[in-house]
């Protein structure tokens, strides 16, 4: 199964996130802070490798506490 990662909301949010291919796990690459954004809204994409490669997707919420800096 090979995995994508798509921002849905904020469009500007795709460097923040980035996701392994193959085990389909989802990493920050920087800093999330609640007074920039509070929600993030993310779909994740799942291809197998069949003759007929079938697909599926979920969508990720990412809510941001606000947390003492």
């Amino acid at each position: 199964i090979s995995y994508s990662l798509q921002i849905l909301f904020p469009q500007d949010a795709r460097d923040i996130f980035i996701i392994d291919k193959n085990s389909g796990e989802i990493r920050l690459t920087g800093d999330l802070d609640f007074e920039d954004v509070g929600l993030y809204r993310l779909q994740v994409d799942a291809t197998d490798k069949g003759t007929a490669p079938l697909s599926g997707h979920c969508k990720v919420v990412l809510e941001v506490l606000d947390v003492n800096d």
